[in-house]
């Protein structure tokens, strides 16, 4: 689900379009973010990184889908080096 690397962190993401509120779910498998707008016009995508943006407390510009532009199931780059931060994303998406 969450795999650090060299660059920042790398979290696996399920997103469900068109929902009725944005929200963050943690599953065992993955993370499971909610978001109302819906899947097209890559409107979606824009969404989860604006979410996460805000959720996580870190730039737009350090979020980066790497993987499953156009999939439900997401691969997402959090390019960040500072220790103590990463250990705060970590801790806020692990149950």
């Amino acid at each position: 689900m969450i795999k650090e690397i060299d660059a920042g962190l790398i979290i696996k993401v399920r997103i469900v379009p068109n929902s009725s509120k944005n929200d963050l779910i943690l599953e065992d498998e993955f993370i499971k973010i909610k978001v109302t707008a819906q899947p097209i016009e890559n409107k979606a995508n824009k969404a989860l990184i604006e979410f996460l943006s805000k959720f996580l407390k870190i730039p737009k510009t350090n979020i980066e889908i790497i993987k499953g532009e156009t999939s439900k199931e997401k691969t997402i780059l959090i390019k960040i080096l500072d220790i103590e931060k990463i250990a705060l994303i970590k801790s806020q998406l692990t149950k």
